[in-house]
């Protein structure tokens, strides 16, 4: 007769096969919908690709690199990309290095410095920007931002360095009077990004095991010299994935870029200026195409945007795993 002890250790390991085989179709599943996602991204890119034909026969490699005297000309059927790479690049950049540190600091304070009362709600309120539909940011834009916000501070930048050499060219102007430019994209997407980047390097630093501030501090170590010296450097790569993230979304963004950056197809590098990204010009014309050529070409700008963007995130989520998965058991709730 078995012992009560090992008759209840027997149940319960019963009871957990049960509930393994119970799980074997939840795991089947999550395999299958993994399957179907790469698959979509697969089929994204092959339609993609094959529909850019025409242009990649058309044009090559011309098609993307910098020129100096850019064309996009929809009647005589030639079309060159620079332009609008040109100012998802720029508008981009700008808006990361605005970005960056309004983020790590709110990140610094919501994981290290926020009592823990009012932490939850600002995480919320963070959150909450994230989940802002773009033309909302961009009603909010044309309307309040441009003409109260960037028109002075395009005006002020083409007063102070729009005659200094080397840098006259990149703030020529004067900005437009609506403020619709370059700048006034990049500024948008800093706002439109910074929640991304603030969550993404909050989780990375409460990640880090406390272990690592306590050494810290034993040693004699100020809370801020703790998070410059260890914290920051530990979750660097981390921190990294969040930027490029951050990144990938102001690539992509399409709705708030087309309503501020005026949408005009010129050479001039200036930021002062309106101009096109990568994402607006395919808003703008893909429904009012006036040939197959001028189709495939906005689709192999397409391409080129979706290749760029898939293989930021997948840099980024790889940097944030990297850093989450070293010390999970010590990491912090």
């Amino acid at each position: 007769m078995m012992k009560p002890t090992t008759q209840k250790n027997h149940w319960i390991k019963k009871i957990g096969q049960l509930l393994n085989h119970g799980d074997r179709p939840w795991f089947g599943l999550i395999i299958i919908m993994s399957v179907v996602v790469i698959a979509f991204m697969v089929a994204i890119g092959y339609m993609l690709w094959i529909d850019s034909g025409p242009s990649r026969v058309a044009f090559g490699l011309s098609f993307l690199q910098p020129t100096t005297d850019p064309s996009w000309d929809p009647v005589n059927s030639n079309f060159q990309a620079w332009p609008f790479i040109y100012g998802t690049l720029i508008t981009s950049i700008i808006a990361l290095v605005i970005a960056l540190p309004v983020s790590l600091g709110i990140a610094i304070y919501l994981s290290e410095l926020c009592p823990a009362w009012l932490r939850t709600p600002l995480n919320w309120l963070i959150e909450l920007l994230a989940a802002i539909p773009s033309v909302v940011y961009g009603l909010w834009g044309i309307f309040v931002f441009l003409p109260q916000v960037v028109t002075p501070i395009g005006t002020y930048l083409f007063d102070i360095f729009g005659n200094v050499p080397g840098l006259g060219s990149f703030f020529a102007g004067p900005i437009p009077e609506s403020g619709a430019s370059r700048l006034a994209a990049s500024l948008i997407l800093a706002i439109m990004i910074i929640p991304t980047i603030s969550a993404v390097t909050r989780d990375v630093l409460l990640a880090i095991p406390n272990s690592q501030r306590e050494a810290s501090l034993a040693l004699g170590s100020t809370q801020w010299e703790t998070i410059w010296k260890i914290l920051l450097p530990y979750g660097a790569s981390g921190i990294l994935g969040a930027v490029i993230l951050g990144l990938g979304r102001a690539l992509g963004e399409t709705m708030a870029v087309t309503m501020v950056i005026g949408n005009s197809i010129e050479g001039t590098i200036s930021i002062l200026k309106p101009g096109y990204t990568m994402a607006s010009i395919i808003a703008n014309e893909f429904a009012e195409t006036v040939s197959a050529l001028h189709t495939s070409s906005l689709i192999e700008i397409g391409f080129s945007l979706f290749v760029m963007t898939l293989l930021l995130n997948m840099l980024a989520r790889l940097l944030v795993w990297s850093v989450t998965r070293k010390t999970p058991q010590e990491a912090r709730a």
